[in-house]
């Protein structure tokens, strides 16, 4: 009895988890969609720089009311680290490389930062590669990679914008695994908040090129951007970082491998681009590999009947 009882919460810590993370993967694939649409009108640092102003006034607004504060000292190397490589210098280079390449291309390449993303985390933070991970994030990315060769075959690609999300996905690598040792001492809406503040402070050489394009871009465009703002940024990452903060940063970055498939979808769905047959196997492997990578083998997820802390903070 004693053991059901004390399995529930363990439980339900998990599924609020996976929870946040599926909302961020979501929200994560609709934003190529609407990188893609405002960088017709935005130049790549002015559609940064506008996304994080309005995620940080959002981002603010709630910290006021919640009075979270300010972060612990202690919290800050991680959020700085976070708020240059991935708030900032990330959005810049994505914007950038979208307006290169294809939406499969650009999934593809930056799809590249969970396996760096895994690797830094095992070589700086100590994450446990149990093999059910490994195997998830090879199915996966070779999703990822069917995926992109199915959608690139239009000549859309460039070499400068393969760099670029190559560049991105180190970015955001590195980025995701600094933000693990901060959210030890803040919570998850501060480090995103800061990270984010950060991010824009970075951004703010590209105000002049903001108010000129702001000036000529067209009402859709600009509804893009604050959406990237509202909903990509300040609420997908507020629920990534929940969720990081209770799983470790390989399995997060693997989840993120369903990314692709669900922008085949929401381009087909929003676009009108019906994917092909390529394109579906591509996303399914995606999907799969996410399953096997959260997934955890029966005996240790019971020892003599009793959930083990360790694994089940790992798995969540």
């Amino acid at each position: 009895m004693m053991s059901t009882s004390s399995a529930r919460p363990a439980r339900r810590a998990e599924l609020l988890a996976a929870g946040a993370a599926t909302v961020t993967v979501v929200l994560w694939a609709s934003a190529f969609v609407s990188i893609r649409s405002a960088g017709a009108e935005y130049s790549p640092g002015a559609l940064a720089l506008g996304r994080l102003l309005v995620g940080a006034l959002v981002l603010g607004g709630i910290c006021l009311v919640r009075r979270e504060g300010l972060p612990p000292r202690a919290a800050w190397p991680g959020i700085a680290i976070s708020g240059l490589l991935w708030f900032g210098f990330y959005s810049v280079v994505l914007n950038w490389g979208e307006q290169q390449v294809d939406a499969g291309t650009a999934a593809l390449v930056v799809n590249i930062g969970p396996i760096l993303m895994a690797l830094l985390a095992a070589r700086v933070l100590g994450d446990p590669m149990p093999p059910r991970l490994l195997a998830g994030m090879a199915v996966s990315f070779a999703g990822a990679v069917t995926v992109g060769l199915s959608m690139s075959g239009g000549g859309g690609s460039s070499l400068l914008g393969v760099v670029l999300c190559l560049l991105a996905a180190i970015g955001y690598a590195g980025g995701a695994v600094a933000q693990k040792p901060a959210l030890g001492h803040a919570s998850a809406l501060q480090v995103t908040t800061f990270g984010c503040l950060v991010g824009a402070v970075l951004c703010l050489p590209f105000a002049g090129q903001l108010i000129g394009d702001l000036a000529d871009a067209s009402l859709s465009a600009t509804l893009n951007m604050v959406y990237l703002g509202v909903f990509s940024l300040a609420l997908a990452f507020t629920t990534w970082a929940y969720a990081l903060a209770r799983t470790t940063a390989s399995r997060m970055g693997a989840t993120t491998y369903a990314v692709p498939a669900l922008v085949v979808l929401m381009s087909w769905l929003t676009l009108g681009e019906v994917p092909g047959l390529l394109t579906l196997a591509g996303g399914a492997l995606c999907l799969a590999g996410v399953a096997v990578s959260r997934s955890r083998a029966r005996a240790a997820r019971v020892v003599a009947g009793v959930p083990q802390p360790e694994q089940t903070r790992e798995s969540a």
